[in-house]
């Protein structure tokens, strides 16, 4: 259970018939059990000195005459018994004994990691042995060292290499297009920390592509404020499952006991297949995720989820000393897909597959998250490992990614949007248009006006968002020409408006500009390299009983943004933009699409008047 071939029958026999004697044992640095024996040892000028047990070949009469002297009992020390016979120079010259002093055909682990080096070649990987030169055959991971083992086993012998990639990928996976019905999967929900994004993580749950009547649903929200999120998808989706359990954080559970009772749920149903647990802080990018998992059929297999462009992952590929987080040779590759495979890990979390059986058999105890002062994914790992179950991470697909939930506010009314630097690839699916990328690729810009370009910017989640959010904070200006929230205190074209400053949202507003407009102005303004800087960033409010238009101005800037927050027609009547110079108007504006134009000079317009209901835009004076 701890050796691993990393050569053929060939190469072992030739190796051994090459030490011209009867019997070999495998030689270790260290000696045990008994250090008392060390002297008796035969000195040896260079390689390993002492006996290890956990390897030997010999010719079998050989082999014969030295088990036909075991006279103890059966939970004696085999190694102790052969030290014995070998240190008697009597027996060792009569029996042709010697140990493989230089690894030529073993290689124990113990005390010896730091002299093992993986050698990759073209067709194939071997173990090397850098302080003797020698490519060993057979590879012993004895004590502490199977961990170590596991990894050199993701390689050897025909695991993986450049060549070919992953070897072994492709054994014992399963077809559930074969499959009479799909396996029945527990799904088991944490959402242990207030977590970005979450309605967006439930609605994944519903587009797996998984009969869902094969999905049972359990669900742990550690959060008070989540309990809105969870009720809304509960209430809209409850019958669309095969049940749908909740846990809320009124039952005062702890995560390990949370984990514990969802794992429970599996272990105890004997119609359940498969167990499948989930963190709120995975956004499933690819709908196959759990069929690709089942289909690779392991006992445990994790699917790598990574944070956007970042080397944090789901899984570790080594462990230290005290059992916590040590960076493998292959930890990068394997993160940034350079090494594609299946790969045996010591530790994974977030996301990760079980079969029912397993847990039903070698995983049967009910507690394995708690254990000690570890944290609950700790506690599980080690539990396993202990159980000698293998867990393995597989980076075949591109499944999805991890979010950070690291400084995450929640006292904004839409607390996504302030999420532009923590989660960049999840606030620009949610508040970015979908169209706006064929601006570049397919050229989707308008010029209704002379230099007046129309563009898809903003998602309408974008609009309603921050239309709530300053509806939320409440306090308009009024259009008063008095306005102390600018420099000189005095506004000459005054808008109802609240400043992006007023609702914290300056840094996150600017960003915005920095990575999403400024790429538009280079392309429909060429040649000119736009700062991406504006000192006012506001919100504009038109109804007809506040402030139904605005009187033709210049904006204080070297180009405008102007982005419709709501619908003309089910949302206001009127409203639009007038250009005086072109006598050009513009008087549908597109919910979620910007105006960019000239500020100071060129451009002089006006906000022609609202008629009835509330019309909502943003505004941004750009390199002012």
């Amino acid at each position: 259970y701890d050796v691993i071939f990393a050569g053929g029958p060939e190469e072992l026999l030739k190796k051994f018939q090459q030490s011209n004697h009867k019997v070999l044992f495998a030689a270790e640095g260290l000696i045990w059990p008994d250090k008392r024996l060390a002297d008796k040892y035969p000195s040896v000028r260079s390689g390993k000195r002492f006996l290890n047990s956990g390897g030997i070949i010999g010719y079998a009469p050989y082999i014969n005459k030295i088990v036909q002297q075991w006279n103890l009992h059966e939970n004696d020390d085999d190694q102790l018994f052969y030290t014995k016979i070998y240190l008697d120079p009597l027996q060792r010259e009569r029996l042709n004994m010697t140990l493989d002093h230089k690894c030529q055909i073993f290689q124990n682990l113990k005390g010896a990691v730091d002299e093992v080096l993986l050698k990759f070649g073209n067709e194939r990987v071997r173990v090397r042995n850098t302080v003797y030169d020698t490519l060993p055959v057979v590879i012993h991971g004895n004590g502490n060292t199977k961990l170590y083992l596991n990894y050199l086993g993701n390689y050897i012998p025909n695991t993986w290499n450049y060549e070919h990639g992953c070897g072994v990928c492709d054994k014992d996976v399963l077809d559930l297009s074969h499959f009479p019905e799909y396996p029945s999967v527990t799904v088991g929900v944490f959402i242990e920390q207030p977590t970005p994004f979450l309605p967006e993580f439930l609605e994944r749950l519903l587009t797996l592509d998984y009969p869902k009547n094969k999905l049972s649903i359990f669900v742990h929200n550690n959060e008070v404020y989540h309990e809105k999120h969870l009720q809304r998808f509960w209430e809209e989706n409850k019958n669309v499952f095969k049940s749908f359990k909740v846990v809320g954080p009124e039952e005062n559970l702890s995560q390990g006991e949370a984990r514990n009772m969802g794992m429970d749920s599996c272990r105890m149903d004997e119609g359940c297949d498969f167990y499948f647990s989930i963190d709120a802080d995975v956004m499933l990018s690819n709908r196959q995720t759990l069929k690709l998992l089942i289909e690779q059929n392991r006992k445990i297999i994790s699917p790598l989820v990574s944070r956007h462009s970042k080397l944090w992952s789901n899984f570790w590929g080594a462990l230290s000393l005290d059992g916590y987080y040590a960076r493998s040779e292959d930890y990068v590759d394997i993160v940034q897909g350079k090494r594609v495979g299946v790969w045996n890990i010591p530790y994974m979390a977030h996301i990760y597959l079980i079969k029912g059986e397993t847990l039903r058999n070698e995983l049967k105890e009910r507690n394995y998250f708690v254990l000690e002062k570890l944290d609950p994914d700790m506690a599980l790992c080690r539990n396993t490992r202990e159980q000698g179950v293998f867990m393995y991470v597989t980076n075949r697909h591109d499944f999805g990614r991890l979010i950070s939930t690291a400084n995450y506010n929640t006292s904004h009314y839409n607390n996504d949007l302030w999420q532009i630097f923590e989660n960049p690839v999840d606030w620009k699916e949610k508040y970015i248009h979908p169209n706006y990328t064929r601006i570049f690729t397919e050229n989707l810009t308008e010029q209704p006006c002379p230099d007046v370009f129309w563009f898809p910017v903003f998602s309408e989640k974008a609009c309603d968002e921050l239309v709530e959010e300053m509806e939320n904070y409440g306090l308009w200006s009024g259009g008063r020409h008095k306005d102390k929230r600018i420099s000189g205190g005095y506004e000459n074209v005054p808008t109802d408006d609240i400043h992006m400053s007023q609702i914290n949202f300056e840094k996150e507003w600017l960003h915005f500009i920095r990575e999403y407009i400024s790429p538009v102005t280079l392309k429909v303004f060429s040649g000119y390299y736009t700062k991406g800087y504006a000192l006012l960033n506001f919100v504009v409010k038109y109804s007809p009983e506040r402030q139904p238009a605005l009187r033709p101005h210049h904006d204080t800037s070297t180009f405008t943004i102007n982005i419709a927050l709501n619908n003309k027609g089910s949302d206001f009547q009127g409203g639009g933009c007038r250009f005086h110079r072109y006598n050009c108007s513009i008087e549908s504006p597109r919910k979620g699409w910007s105006f960019m134009h000239p500020g100071r000079l060129t451009h002089l317009h006006e906000g022609l008047p609202t008629t009835n209901g509330t019309r909502y835009i943003a505004v941004s004076f750009i390199d002012p």
